[in-house]
């Protein structure tokens, strides 16, 4: 039988050294096994507010945790 592995979504809307950074070792300590944010360019109900890029807010949170899992929710390959 698999077991279960919950992980979390995490918005790039906090800035790094108000909430952002906190958001990420949060997850990390209440136990997921991951942690996800989004690759758009922005989101229909936050387009006025901030909106960080996924990589610099995952390699932001590869330095500030040790064993979660970090990913994209979504990852949009651009042709050239």
């Amino acid at each position: 039988m698999s077991q279960l592995r919950p992980s979390t979504v995490i918005l790039p809307i906090h800035r790094w050294a108000e909430q952002g950074r906190e958001m990420w070792r949060q997850a990390e300590e209440l136990g997921f096994h991951g942690a996800y944010t989004y690759d758009h360019l922005s989101w229909r109900t936050f387009r006025d507010g901030p909106w960080f890029g996924a990589l610099p807010s995952l390699t932001a949170a590869a330095g500030v945790t040790s064993r979660i899992r970090l990913g994209t929710m979504v990852t949009s390959v651009m042709p050239r």
